[in-house]
């Protein structure tokens, strides 16, 4: 039996006119075994290590696909380049990101999703997906560098 991601991205690549080849059955697979977030450098690295036979470049034009697909999320942009997440099955949340050592600390509020949904319906706004990040320092890098 097929895993729902698999399907939900064959769907998407039709309607787009688009294939599902094996290479991008295979980095669809390799982002689903990913834990927590990831960049594609990353994703390429772990899948070469497993045997795997996959261009970067095939990677860097399938990651688009699968974030248009709602499979993954782009979840921060550290020094130019992205990092994600997939996100298919799974509740949504927003992350705290610390600017020192760079640990990304998932948060999920109801009442702040609660209040996004207001703003946009006050607006008239379809909102299809958001992303909230909330820079600073987590409590080692604070308690070190004595920032309060």
């Amino acid at each position: 039996m097929k895993r729902m991601e698999d399907r939900v991205f064959r769907e998407f690549l039709q309607k787009k006119g688009l294939k599902f080849t094996k290479e991008r059955a295979a980095i669809l697979k390799g982002v689903f075994s990913a834990r927590g977030h990831f960049d594609p450098d990353d994703l390429l690295i772990k899948m070469r290590g497993k045997g795997i036979r996959v261009s970067k470049a095939s990677i860097y034009r399938t990651l688009p696909l699968l974030l248009e697909s709602g499979l993954i999320e782009q979840v921060l942009k550290v020094d130019k380049h992205a990092h994600y997440e997939h996100t298919f099955g799974r509740g949504h949340h927003d992350h705290l990101i610390c600017l020192k050592c760079g640990k990304v600390i998932p948060l999920y509020s109801r009442k702040l999703e609660k209040l996004q949904e207001n703003l946009c319906r006050k607006e008239k706004f379809k909102c299809l997906t958001h992303t909230l990040e909330i820079r600073g320092y987590c409590l080692r890098c604070n308690s070190k560098s004595g920032l309060s």
